[in-house]
């Protein structure tokens, strides 16, 4: 298992953590995700490297930015 770190900006509350986790599920070879709205932070866990471009542009279609850490 791989786990790669994302730090997202925008989040605000737990509905936002949501958007986020529905839109990155999406991305091909994710496993499953962690997301705090406190600490900014996203978790990706996949059995291989996942695509940063991809969980970048999944972030930015749920409405906030996303950078790798």
């Amino acid at each position: 298992m791989t786990t790669t770190e994302f730090h997202v900006t925008g989040m605000t509350c737990g509905h936002c953590e949501m958007s986020v986790r529905e839109e990155v599920a999406k991305v091909a070879g994710v496993d499953s995700t962690v997301v705090s709205h406190q600490t900014g932070r996203l978790l990706v866990t996949s059995a291989a490297p996942v695509d940063t471009a991809a969980v970048i542009a999944a972030v930015d279609e749920a409405g906030y930015r996303a950078v790798s850490a």
